[in-house]
């Protein structure tokens, strides 16, 4: 019976996506991040966005009705190049299982991580891993006043934020897999290609694959622009 409700949970995440494109997947990430840096009283702080070495965006990661606290979702992740002034194309992602903690009531959430240093980045081109376990995570401050209260999460290899139901705050993400999804890869670079060589910005985006990092771009440059102001 067990093995049964896993199938069955399998299929039905599946399913939900089986409408979508990855470019319409594409499309909507874009929007979900630039909607929240839109709003920057109450969305992530850009000084952390302009530390950070990866960005991972989840749109409407769903609920896995058979499998309990389980949720799936389909994303991508894009991460500095190597010259340090853009960011490469997006890496497709698969994340399943754990609990990302719909706690307002949601069927769906939006969720996004930022990788905060090397070690974290390493995990991300892996083959797989555990939030939590192979990469440590902390919920990541909401608004511009919270920049002074990151300190204690500092060491934490991954921020986590999640918005559903018009709310956002950051989120404690625990048990979830992420790993590469080869299909979507395929779909967006016309061949196989990894999440290392993506990643790593040896495979370039298309033009048409690159909103992603353009919209990551120009929030991560505003922050580091108001960073250096404030030190001066």
């Amino acid at each position: 019976m067990k093995g049964l409700a896993i199938a069955a949970s399998l299929a039905l995440s599946t399913s939900v996506w089986a409408a979508d494109t990855v470019q319409e997947r594409l499309t909507e990430a874009t929007k979900v991040f630039t909607e929240i840096m839109g709003t920057p009283d109450k969305g992530i702080p850009q000084d952390l966005l302009s530390k950070a070495e990866c960005v991972i965006v989840i749109p409407n990661m769903k609920q896995a009705a058979f499998i309990v606290g389980g949720e799936y979702g389909k994303g991508f992740a894009t991460c500095r190049d190597t010259a340090r002034t853009g960011w490469t194309g997006p890496a497709a992602l698969e994340i399943n299982g754990g609990s990302v903690g719909f706690q307002i009531g949601g069927s769906s959430t939006d969720l996004i991580m930022l990788v905060m240093n090397r070690e974290g980045m390493k995990k991300l081109t892996g083959d797989k891993f555990t939030l939590g376990a192979d990469a440590t995570v902390a919920a990541g401050p909401v608004g511009r006043s919270a920049a002074a209260q990151t300190n204690v999460r500092m060491d934490a290899q991954i921020l986590a934020w999640s918005r559903a139901k018009g709310a956002f705050a950051g989120v404690a993400l625990t048990g979830a897999s992420v790993r590469p999804d080869k299909s979507d890869n395929r779909a967006l670079y016309g061949k196989d290609v990894t999440n290392v060589d993506i990643l790593s910005g040896t495979v370039p985006a298309p033009a048409n694959v690159n909103s992603l990092a353009l919209a990551i771009n120009k929030f991560a440059a505003a922050g580091s622009t108001s960073a250096d102001r404030s030190k001066q």
